[in-house]
């Protein structure tokens, strides 16, 4: 059956790019298959050769190919006689099919030996096969085997495996695959639009029922798309494209379906006159380079060994001369190109026709045919290419390919092994430009050189990848690629059978460059040359040679452009040594050092981070001596606290170097240039001959600005601790609309896939700093607002309590732009990998909304699931028009008093109308604001359909303080609670996400990257539990903003030192915020008293109106009541100065009696008189609850904006019920065996007793003070003496109220009151 299935799957292929590709190869070699299957077992028996290759899985793959003629216009490149050649093709690999990587390197037999002696009677006879691979390297030992595992036992034997100790891991066999051939370019229109072939696929499976159907056309899910990809590695674009401007017909129809997707291509006649530029008289690419005058000198790439990993040469090519070997490492049993790229990439780099001529034409070509037509390759080629390289010793190898994945370990380690050698590797940067975070590995790695592309005017190509790397984010900062930049459009190369050709991408950059490095390397005298040369001194001469492009960062150009005169210059006066990339550190330099030259630095702000490239020029490893010294060169640098972390070792050739600035507190009103330059040693040990190590001193210049601390309202923090991008783990795109890139692999940064937002807000004016800590490790009282934005990771419980707390008390703002969530849609965005043989899961939605909604559980907000595309107008807001909603989810509940944008209202033919879904919410949660928004996608640069840059300084405006009627406009005012808390959106229950989630397997902590106050900090005070607040209607009635505005100097000292953390030194800190909340809870006591006796006047008031408007025969009655109260009132009035007295004779008295031993027994009977005065007021006030909680309401529907209320009035299941330990919610992460999440369970209810704990008052709910001791006597007087009417009138006011359908309001806010529930609740307080 597997047969069968690969037979069926190569002809459908055959004939899918059968058209469009055609290959030939001369026919005059005639190599067989390099690799066969030989059968091993557990006992070890030898299996003979078989016609099974590693690559198909199937029998006589490559005759069954060949046969599959296809005519082609290159006739007459067949030698007489030949047979005719078809295109050949590939398959995909067997299931089972493992790379077994051992800890040294010997014989392949020897290794399988050892295998079948370990394996023997631990595996079942026949559960694994040893596949042998014939090529060239088995002449050579090896450090890894492939091996076939039976499916029915490949876990037990992978296991079995990892325990040996001579083997180092296993990994699944890899298909990478450089595919040519994309989409005709129709616009972005039609890339977003997409096909089948480029990722979107027609969801199967069992069907979803009507009612379910019905759900998801609401929640936008009518047409969401499933997830397909191409075979082979996960990668990104194509690394090259076919410019149709030549006669040859075959390749002519590879030229109109191979242009890269997001590619910008200007007219016809910009594009005729840069051809006519470069293939003027005089100028062609080596021209343009200065190549041609170091020929000139005699240098032409001599005695130089280059390796070209791609699709082959013919043997016999009339325009390269110096092909000293060509080798295979496909199971196609040839060494031509059958594709034109690999002769493409030989001609540019050893060229002899004048028309292209190479940049080393006599350099010595040895073709590693790793490539097959259909662009297919595996791992395991790969790494035999790459061990015979390092065995035939090659001195420079051009890798023109690239993928996201970097920890693809046996590729990523092997390339590392390969520079570590000695071998220079130029390799594309990637075609996934003009988008930020997209740079394609190996590229992306320091030892090798990245090479991005320009066009002839020294612009950048629209299609050159863009930095930073991603591998650091989101506890570090990304490095700065591309190395340098180099022609890659238009560029002239050879065709398959000789003359010129034009090819444009990365691909096409990366042999120039490589050609270069060839004609550089001849510079070098040969005695000398190769104990000078290597992956750092080259990169060194290369970047300090190239020339900065005008109006390009640093993130763009890299160094800049290649420069082959500036680099043959340093090479020949160079010496073994270290230095830093980039040179100088110079934070003012606008455009080149953006996003850091665009934000000042100052005091109280996140760390300034920067990661830099150490290159070790003296040799393969080397060490730091001691920390890098820094030394200020004026008052600013003074006021510098300049921080580094650095690699341990350096290896291969290269490390990291980071660096943290922050301004010292005494610098908060600073403002001016601080300059400075710090310095390091780099030892490395003695070269061959050499006594002593290496030294070498490097010396960076640093600059920045300093300004005063900016105000707290135009102070913005980005979450970046709480994203996670491809790889570990297949995260869905954020607009399930987009089927041409499937992965969500950017970054989510500020300065990568959000670069246009952190622009925006700098022209407005907002100060940008991103969090790449936990939410527990920043000073909330510091900023305006937090941002979160597409966050994929689940929060601490910590977290949760924490930013609570920030937005209550601290009066922090706090946005957040979720983005699709829907557990069915997700499960069908699997797919399978014909990579590693398995079906990919999404790990969670655009954004991970049931960890959103655990966050929001103590703000009474949730957001709904679905993937809604809409509209969406917020009239009233200057300068923002109507934007898109891509794949985004509405909102599910908010409390009341919150506004509420919806999307137009639609009518569907049969269905009744409704007001459109709410996407768009905002409310004030005590001192703080709030704002909900369902979609990032309008944010984010990479396939935003619309921008709502506008809405989002809005909305900072307006969680600063500032009054933004288009946001708060009174007929999106919500008066009661808006939707319920049922059939939450829950997460998958078929993914373990702690395998994947970094705040699920660490422990809570805070990172270099936080401010240093919080390093080492513990955080047990807020390891508290949270709930939701009681749902209540409101009144009609905008409350003023109580959070303060400005420089935020008005904040309290209790503010600032309730966010320090508790550690080492702050023992005090926590006894004062106690002191501190105990007086609160005192002062609040004190109110509750007062606002009962203004209650108790306020009833005497109406007692006396209705004693005026009664009948004429009780006038006297009522004269005579008047006269009473009148009589009451000047008796409580003499009774509250005879109290003033008392109490001063009492105080006096009390202190008498203390030191007299009096006091105990009428202190006794005063604390219990107050007891069960205050035990009586509560008793009345919990039935005053009781009766506003019982308040109806239902979902908002119909006309008006009717909003929903609880059926019930009880509150929520607070997050311990929605998500507990071990199964669905944040958790403790010592717990790294957790097992598969299952679904979050159902609430049938609000539920009947949730828990009313209030975060203000956490801290103090076992210390609640019933009423001031020293006044005990006065309160007791005061009670049965004046109020007892005040108290009576109370509660028939309050039941009136009740009766009336009232809320108990007084003075415009809500009070504290008891809250009134079954017979086991308790005071809010308690």
């Amino acid at each position: 059956m597997s047969r069968l299935h690969g037979a069926l799957s190569a002809l459908l292929l055959a004939l899918a790019v059968g058209t469009l590709l055609n290959g030939r190869h001369s026919g005059q070699e005639r190599p067989s298959s390099n690799q066969g299957l030989a059968s091993g077992s557990s006992t070890g028996g030898a299996g003979g050769s078989s016609s099974r290759t590693a690559a198909s899985g199937a029998s006589s793959t490559a005759a069954s190919c060949a046969q599959a003629e296809q005519p082609t216009g290159e006739q007459e490149l067949q030698p007489p006689g030949a047979a005719p050649h078809g295109r050949l093709c590939s398959r995909p690999a067997g299931g089972g099919l493992h790379i077994v990587r051992f800890r040294n390197y010997q014989m392949a037999a020897q290794h399988r030996s050892a295998l079948s002696a370990a394996l023997s009677g631990a595996a079942p006879a026949g559960s694994w096969e040893w596949v042998e691979r014939r090529n060239k390297a088995a002449a050579y030992p090896t450090d890894f085997g492939l091996l076939r595992l039976a499916a029915d036992s490949e876990a037990e034997l992978k296991a079995r495996l990892q325990q040996l100790h001579f083997v180092r891991d296993v990994h699944p066999e890899r298909q990478i695959t450089r595919a040519l051939l994309a989409e005709p370019s129709q616009g972005a229109a039609s890339q977003q639009d997409g096909s089948t072939a480029l990722g979107a696929a027609p969801c199967s499976g069992a069907g979803i029922e009507q009612q379910e159907q019905q759900q998801q056309q609401q929640r936008g899910l009518d047409d969401v798309a499933c997830a397909a990809k191409r075979r082979g590695r996960l990668q990104t674009r194509p690394t090259f494209e076919l410019e149709d401007n030549q006669g040859d017909d075959a390749e002519q129809g590879l030229a109109g379906s191979a242009r890269v997707a997001n590619d910008t291509f200007v007219d016809a006649a910009s594009a005729a006159r840069r051809r006519r530029l470069q293939q003027a008289p005089g100028q062609t690419l080596a021209s343009i380079l200065q190549a041609d005058q170091i020929w000139a000198q005699g240098f032409r790439g001599q005695n130089v060994k280059m390796g070209v990993f791609d699709t082959g040469i013919r043997g016999d090519h009339p325009d390269v001369k110096h092909i000293v070997e060509r080798t295979n490492w496909t199971h196609e049993p040839t060494l031509d190109d059958g594709l034109g790229h690999g002769s493409f990439v030989a001609g540019v780099i050893a060229g002899t026709d004048p028309a292209c001529p190479g940049l080393a034409p006599e350099v010595q070509l040895h073709t590693f045919r790793v490539f097959t037509n259909d662009q297919v390759s595996y791992t395991s080629w790969f790494l035999d290419a790459f061990n015979y390289a390092m065995a035939t010793k090659m001195n420079i190898v051009n890798l023109s390919i690239g993928g996201p994945d970097y920890l693809d370990l046996p590729f990523v380690e092997k390339v590392a092994e390969i520079t570590s050698s000695g071998i220079i590797m130029v390799s594309a940067i990637g075609n996934d430009g003009p988008l930020y975070g997209t740079l394609n590995n190996p590229a992306d790695q320091n030892d090798v050189i990245g090479i991005g592309g320009i066009d002839y005017t020294d612009s950048i190509a629209p299609f050159s990848s863009r930095g930073m790397s991603t591998w650091e984010i989101p506890l570090g900062y990304g490095r700065s690629k591309p190395d340098v930049m180099a022609y890659g459009r238009d560029v002239q190369g050879s065709r398959i059978g000789g003359g010129c050709r034009s090819l444009s991408g990365t691909s096409v950059a990366s042999p120039v460059v490589a050609g270069a490095v060839c004609l550089l390397s001849s510079v070098v005298p040969e005695d000398k040359r190769w104990n000078i040369l290597n992956p750092a001194s080259m990169k060194q001469a290369l970047v300090e040679g190239a020339i900065r492009l005008p109006g390009l960062n640093l993130y763009e150009q890299g160094a800049g452009k290649l420069s082959v005169v500036n680099s043959k210059t340093i090479l020949e006066r160079y010496i073994p040594r270290a230095s830093l990339v980039p040179r100088k550190l110079d934070f003012t330099d606008c455009p080149y050092m953006w996003p850091f030259c665009r934000q000042s630095l100052y005091a109280g702000s996140m760390p300034l981070m920067f990661n830099a490239t150490i290159l070790n020029g003296q040799g393969l490893t080397g060490k730091l001596e001691g920390a890098p010294e820094w030394k200020a060169e004026d008052e600013g640098g003074r006021l510098l606290d300049v921080q580094f972390e650095y690699s341990e070792q350096l290896w291969p050739w290269s490390g990291y170097l980071a660096v943290y600035l922050r301004v010292k507190p005494e610098g908060a009103a600073f403002e001016g240039r601080a300059t400075g330059e710090f310095k390091f040693v780099v030892q490395s040990p003695p070269a061959k001959g050499e006594k002593v190590p290496r030294r070498s001193f490097v010396h960076v210049p640093l600059a920045v600005n300093i300004i005063p601390t900016p105000p707290r309202s135009r102070r913005v923090l980005w979450d970046q601790f709480h994203s996670i991008r491809y790889p570990p783990a297949y995260f869905p795109r954020d607009d399930l609309q987009v089927r041409h890139d499937i992965l969500d692999w950017h970054g989510d940064h500020p300065h990568t896939n959000f670069h246009d937002v952190y622009n925006m807000l700098r022209d407005e004016g907002f100060f940008l700093e991103v969090l790449a800590s936990p939410a527990t490790c920043f000073n909330a009282s510091n900023y305006g607002a937090l941002l979160i934005v597409d966050s994929e990771d689940e929060f601490y419980p910590e977290e949760v309590a924490k930013l609570a707390a920030d937005v209550e008390q601290l009066g922090m703002g706090l946005l957040i732009f979720a983005d699709w969530y829907h557990v069915e849609s997700i499960q069908k965005l699997r797919f399978f990998d014909d990579n590693t043989r398995s079906w990919w899961e999404a790990a969670t939605g655009g954004a991970n909304v049931p960890a959103l909604n655990d966050l929001l559980v103590p703000f009474g907000a949730a957001f709904e699931s679905g993937a809604l595309e809409s509209q969406v107008s917020i009239e009233g807001l200057p300068g923002q028009g109507p934007f898109h909603m891509a794949s985004g989810v509405p909102i599910k509940a908010l409390p009341a008093g919150a506004w509420l944008h919806r999307t137009p209202p639609k009518q569907k033919e049969g269905q009744p109308p409704n007001l459109g879904q709410g996407v768009l919410g905002l409310f004030q949660h005590g001192a703080g604001r709030v704002g909900l928004y369902g979609d990032s996608n309008c944010l984010d640069s990479s396939h935003s359909r619309s921008k709502c840059f506008k809405l989002l300084t809005h909305l900072l405006r307006w969680t600063g303080g500032e009054d933004v009627p288009g946001l708060t406009a009174p007929a999106v005012l919500q008066t009661k609670p808006y939707g319920t808390f049922e059939s939450m959106p829950v997460r998958r229950p078929d993914f373990n996400f702690s395998e994947i989630s970094p705040v699920l397997q660490t422990p809570l902590r805070c990172y270099p990257n936080s401010p240093r106050e919080f390093h080492g900090a513990t955080f047990e005070q807020w390891n508290v539990p949270v709930s939701r607040p009681v749902r209540q209607p409101v009144a009609v009635q905008q409350q003023p903003q109580q959070q303060t505005q400005g420089d935020g100097t008005a904040d309290s000292q209790q503010q600032q030192q309730q966010q320090q953390p508790q550690g080492s030194g702050t023992a005090g800190t926590q006894q004062q915020q106690q002191q501190q909340q105990q007086q609160q809870q005192v002062v609040a006591n004190q109110t509750a008293v007062d606002e009962a006796a203004a209650a108790a006047q306020a009833a005497a008031a109406k007692t006396a109106e209705a004693a005026k408007a009664a009948e004429a025969e009780k006038a006297a009655a009522a004269a005579k009541a008047a006269e009473a109260e009148k009589a009451a009132a000047a008796a409580r009035e003499a009774a509250e100065q005879e109290l003033k007295r008392q109490q001063e004779a009492l105080q006096k008295k009390a202190e008498e009696e203390a030191r007299k031993q009096k006091e105990g027994a009428a202190a006794a009977a005063a604390k219990k008189a107050a007891e069960e005065a205050a035990k009586a007021a509560q008793q009345q006030q919990r039935q005053q609850q009781a009766g506003v909680g019982r308040a109806d309401g239902g979902p908002a529907a119909g006309a008006g904006g009717a909003d929903s209320v609880d059926v019930d009035g009880r509150e929520h299941p607070d997050i311990s019920t929605l998500a507990q330990p071990g199964e669905e919610g944040p958790h403790k992460v010592e717990d790294h065996s957790r097992p598969k999440q299952p679904a979050d369970p159902q609430p049938t209810g609000e539920g009947a007793a949730a828990r009313t704990s209030s975060l203000m008052h956490q801290k103090t709910a076992a210390a609640t003070v019933a009423g001031s001791s020293g006044s005990s006597y006065t309160q007791s007087l005061l009670l049965e003496g004046g109020l007892l009417c005040g108290i009576a009138a109370t509660v028939l006011w309050s039941r009136s109220r009740r009766r009336r359908g009232l809320s108990l309001r007084l003075g415009g806010r809500r009070r504290l009151l008891p809250i009134w529930g079954n017979s086991d609740a308790r005071p809010r307080h308690e």
